[in-house]
Order: C-alpha cells, then sequence, then structure tokens
C-alpha cells in the first residue's frame, strides 16, 4: 500500500482549480508533497480551454451574457464547460508506480480505477479503446471524442481526461458530468453558423452523456466522490490520507491565479 492523500476541496473559481493543482505539481516535485487525488467541483460555471486551442474558439460575449468563467488549462485537449460534476486530479512525481512510463500506459492504469469508480455506481460503462482523438470531424468541444482508455457508456463519452507532463512530475486531470444539459457548451464556441451550433448539438448528444442520462436519477457529487476513492485505494493500491493544503500551497495558489490562469497573457497567449 502506498499513501497518497485526498484533497476534497469546496466548489471554487476556475483559475483557483487550476491554480491549485498547478501548486501541488510544484510542491510534489520538490518533495514537500505526497502523491496527491484532488475531486472538486467548479462555481460559477467554467469554460476550460486545453493548453494550445485558440481563443478564436470561444464566444466571450455569449460567455459573459451566461456569468460563465474561462480558463486555459495546463493540460491538452480541447474545451470543456464545468458545472454540474465531479472534477478529479492526479498528480505525482514521474517514477511512482502508477504514473510512470509512457502517456498511454498511466492513463491506462488510472483509467482502470476511473471505470472501477463509476461502475460502483451502478453504471454501465466500458474503457474506449483505440487510437486517439480518432474523430475526423473539427470539433472544439471536449465531451464529443472518447479517447484511447477514457471511459464511455453506452458507446458515448462519459469522463474526459488529460494529462500534461513535467519535469515535476505528472498530472492528470478529468471530469465526470453527473446531470444536466451537456449541449450548454455549443452557446459558448463559435460556429460559422448557427445551423452549424445546431448540428454540434445534436452530434455531441449523440457521443457524450451524463450519469444522470444513463441511470435516470441523480447521484450527488459527495456519493461520486466516495465512489472515487473507494476505487482508487481498490484499483491501485493506495491508502489515503484525508488532508488539506499545505500553507505554502494555498500561498503558491494564490500567486499562480493571479498572475497566470486570471491574466490575458495566459488564457488568450493561443
Amino acid at each position: 500500500m502506498m499513501n497518497w492523500r485526498l484533497l476534497l476541496t469546496p466548489p471554487a473559481r476556475g483559475a483557483w482549480n487550476m491554480a491549485v493543482d498547478e501548486a501541488i505539481l510544484e510542491h510534489i516535485g520538490r518533495g514537500e508533497s505526497l502523491p496527491t487525488l484532488r475531486l472538486y467541483a467548479w462555481t460559477p460555471p467554467c469554460l476550460s480551454l486545453g493548453h494550445a486551442q485558440p481563443i478564436a474558439d470561444v464566444d466571450l460575449a455569449r460567455l459573459e451574457v451566461r456569468g460563465w468563467e474561462i480558463v486555459r488549462r495546463a493540460t491538452g485537449g480541447r474545451a470543456i464547460l464545468h458545472t454540474d460534476e465531479l472534477t478529479y486530479s492526479v498528480i505525482a512525481p514521474t517514477d511512482e508506480p502508477r504514473v510512470e512510463g509512457s502517456v498511454l500506459e498511466s492513463y491506462n492504469r488510472l483509467a482502470g480505477a476511473l471505470l472501477r469508480a463509476v461502475k460502483s455506481l451502478d453504471v454501465p460503462v466500458e474503457m474506449k479503446e483505440g487510437k486517439v482523438n480518432d474523430n475526423s470531424i473539427p470539433n472544439p468541444v471536449c465531451f464529443e471524442v472518447p479517447s484511447t482508455y477514457e471511459i464511455t457508456a453506452g458507446g458515448k463519452k462519459l469522463i474526459g481526461s488529460a494529462q500534461a507532463r513535467r519535469k515535476e512530475g505528472v498530472l492528470q486531470h478529468g471530469s465526470l458530468p453527473l446531470s444536466g444539459d451537456l449541449t450548454r457548451i455549443c452557446q459558448a464556441l463559435k460556429f460559422e453558423s448557427e445551423a452549424a451550433r445546431e448540428n454540434a448539438v445534436k452530434r455531441l448528444l449523440e457521443r457524450a452523456t451524463t450519469v444522470e442520462s444513463v441511470l435516470g436519477r441523480r447521484i450527488s457529487w459527495e456519493r461520486a466522490a466516495q465512489a472515487f476513492v473507494e476505487a482508487f485505494e481498490a484499483q491501485l493500491g493506495l491508502k489515503f490520507e484525508r488532508g488539506a493544503l499545505s500553507e505554502s500551497e494555498s500561498k503558491r495558489a494564490e500567486e499562480l491565479a493571479r498572475e497566470k490562469y486570471d491574466h490575458p497573457s495566459w488564457t488568450e497567449r493561443v
């Protein structure tokens, strides 16, 4: 059994959520923090862009009207609207056995825990096999496209994940949509026409889903979080120590939120 830290953090703004994950990664890289599983949520709703996704994909006026925020992730992939979901992050040194090796090797190990977690909620899920991002239709929406080792239900994408590897360690985070209308994201993105927007809505409904849509009932954030904790412990041989951010991590997260994740030089850099 390997000791990891478990962080259950309250709903927060997008810039803070991304800053916390990076602050933890930096501290782990210096040997100042244990490998960490963090489970969290977002308020207000926030559109997150992949590391290299163009800001031109976003309709900023529509975003503002709805009171939604925007942030750019440290990880790749496409846009996600974070609301009504459980978000997880796994942060560990590169030589930690659960994340060592190639990106796909570590994805596979962690996907086993994700699969076990969602199955324990009685959701009939499977692990997607195939080529990474094997969709032929260009689209800025992350949840339209299942990638290798992502979790699907009835052939529809259920958990979207992305990973970043740095000298400090590995950061993987992902989203489990619990309820709500997944197509809301299409109202915050630019399309060449309203017909194209409607087509994107239709494709998204055909290719992605939520826990509530599959089960016909709601699962609370707390119940889903407990399922993640139990599955990660059982699948990966972990022993969690419930913890909190250190004073140093909190201070660094405040700096990163202010100077990076809340700043146009980062959000609008692509």
